[in-house]
């Protein structure tokens, strides 16, 4: 369940590449003895080998994994452990949060609703729901709107606010953009419970889950299911950045209605939910939805691309080609639970993944390599070989990074690259540096340059082609920023002194949520601009900024209660952060 959220798990630790080095618990002797599902035959031992390598890479503590085809499940396994302390495996009868996932559940009860005439997906949500606190400016939201996230409206977890004249505020004209919106479906979830005349647990389970026999699978997600359930884990340190192989711990009990992502499954379960898909919405005992709407429901509506460059988003699913054939593909992220699903539509062919925790990533890759294992079994075509896991201490242009950059007041930093990998000097010793996506990277010393991301930047002009079609180099490496510190290098010709707006200072600062989806926020001014976390927030009014750059926009940060000279409160997307003076 992406989630726009100030926190670092969120903005700089999305890179799916890998980060070897010391391990929180993938040992080398820890990874021998990992619990592993017997092998069956060729495609299990591709599909094993690639699993091990991964979780070990990625510091996953147990994955499971559901695969099937149109006419059955091809495969249930765990891998790992559900529960690190007690060394207990992961069976194929342990729950995992779904996340997002959730979404498409969403969707296809919607579209009943629409089969049985009780709901219009071009009607505005207001004129079902009249009383959410919802203001439309650049125009009326309706179903299509919110089922394909295009509502405008600002991706809130969690619709009603602590404080009761909030109101979720559009950005932009619905239908304009692609912005992921969580508090989109849990409207479509209200206006589901109350069409339906019963709660969204009740209704689910008898439209979907009863009859595609998914009888192992959790509606919402509560304490009575968590003898059943992995252990999820999380950052250990969740007010620091976090490194591929940095230390983890048991995250705190979540109880969760939010149809944003509340289901709670099995692989068995989740594999009658992708035969239900690969069939386009026939289940065992007759359709879940009808054919028309099954192609409403995967109608590539607009572009998706937080999904893949060539994704697209449907009703609560996104829409995109695996070499040439149309998938059907979601990701679901909780606190401490990150999913995957792949549905290969031509291929005939889906698998779903899900880890139990949350490093910024999803387990898209070992979908991805099971539906093609899957499709070259049904196509009798040689297996896929097994594809190696990507370092993320390794990059081609390690080399662009490396130098020296000197802060306006001389204090210096110090890089170097060797190979494709790039270390930052700290007094006699070496820091290894993963790759975070981009310009970006992170420390992977506990404790050592751990607060912040580096995050380098390059001179002002874009990559073209020349005459000869090929791409010309990036621009030059010309400055990187750790926190509030910003460094120049040699060839940064531009001013060195900026102006900050005097009401900054009131609120730079450490903040922090009582949510567990909250986390962690540090505030500060650089190069005249106010920034979260490495993100810069554009003024538009009063104390009130938009995150990003994009001018349409709708998540925003407002700082309150301003007291001795500083704000006491930051709140963002409807969601309260408070200063704390703990550094």
């Amino acid at each position: 369940m992406p989630v726009q959220r100030l926190s670092r798990r969120t903005f700089l630790s999305g890179s799916a590449a890998a980060a070897a080095g010391a391990s929180w618990f993938w040992t080398a002797e820890a990874a021998a003895r990992m619990p592993l599902p017997p092998a069956a035959g060729a495609l299990e031992e591709n599909l094993d080998a690639y699993i091990a390598a991964y979780m070990q890479a990625m510091n996953a503590p147990g994955l499971t994994l559901g695969i099937a085809d149109a006419e059955r499940t091809l495969r249930t396994a765990g891998y790992g452990y559900a529960n690190v302390d007690q060394h207990a495996a992961v069976t194929t009868d342990h729950l995992f949060q779904i996340g997002s996932i959730t979404k498409s559940f969403v969707a296809l009860v919607v579209l009943q609703l629409r089969e049985e005439g009780k709901v219009d997906l071009q009607k505005p949500v207001l004129d079902y729901l009249p009383g959410l606190p919802i203001l439309t400016e650049f125009g009326p939201v309706n179903l299509h709107h919110l089922l394909t996230h295009t509502s405008g409206l600002p991706d809130n977890l969690g619709l009603f606010s602590s404080d009761p004249a909030a109101r979720l505020v559009q950005g932009f004209k619905p239908g304009e953009h692609f912005h992921y919106c969580n508090a989109g479906f849990e409207i479509l979830g209200l206006l589901a419970s109350k069409l339906d005349g019963r709660p969204w647990r009740v209704g689910v389970e008898e439209r979907i889950l009863k009859p595609l026999a998914m009888s192992q699978t959790r509606s919402v997600i509560t304490t009575a299911d968590r003898a059943r359930s992995a252990c999820g884990y999380a950052p250990y340190w969740d007010d620091q950045v976090y490194s591929r192989q940095g230390r983890l711990s048991p995250a705190p009990n979540l109880v969760m209605d939010n149809t944003a992502g509340c289901i709670a499954s099995t692989p068995g379960d989740m594999a009658r939910y992708l035969r239900m898909l690969l069939n386009h919405g026939s289940g065992p005992g007759g359709r879940i939805v009808s054919e028309e709407s099954f192609r409403l429901f995967s109608t590539p509506y607009i572009k998706a691309e937080e999904f893949s460059p060539t994704a697209s988003y449907g009703y609560g699913i996104a829409i995109d080609t695996l070499e040439g054939h149309k998938v059907l593909r979601h990701t679901g992220g909780m606190v401490a639970f990150a999913s995957s699903m792949h549905v290969d539509l031509d291929g005939g062919v889906a698998a779903f993944a899900s880890i139990n925790a949350m490093q910024g990533y999803r387990p898209t890759a070992v979908t991805e390599y099971a539906v093609l294992l899957g499709r070259a079994q049904h196509e009798q075509k040689p297996l896929p070989s097994v594809p190696a896991v990507a370092d993320a201490r390794d990059m081609d242009n390690a080399a662009d990074y490396a130098g020296t950059f000197t802060a306006p007041d001389g204090r210096k930093l110090v890089f170097a690259a060797e190979g494709k990998r790039l270390s930052l000097a700290d007094g006699e010793r070496m820091i290894p540096l993963q790759h975070a996506g981009g310009d970006t990277f992170l420390s992977t010393s506990p404790g050592a340059f751990a607060m912040h991301a580096f995050m380098f930047g390059r001179e002002e002009k874009g990559e073209s082609a020349g005459a000869t079609g090929k791409k010309e180099s990036p621009p030059p490496v010309i400055e990187v920023a750790y926190g509030p510190d910003w460094y120049l290098g040699a060839r940064y010709r531009g001013p060195s002194t900026f102006h900050a707006a005097a009401e900054y200072e009131s609120y730079a600062g450490h903040y922090r949520s009582d949510d567990v989806w909250g986390g962690d926020a540090r505030v500060y001014a650089r190069k005249g601009r106010l920034i979260v976390d490495g993100t810069p927030l554009t003024p538009i009014g009063g104390a009130v900024f938009r995150v990003g750059e994009e001018p349409w926009s709708p998540v925003t940060v407002e700082f309150l209660h301003l007291f001795e000279g500083k704000a006491r409160l930051m709140r963002v997307g409807g969601m309260d952060h408070w200063r704390v003076e703990v550094d």
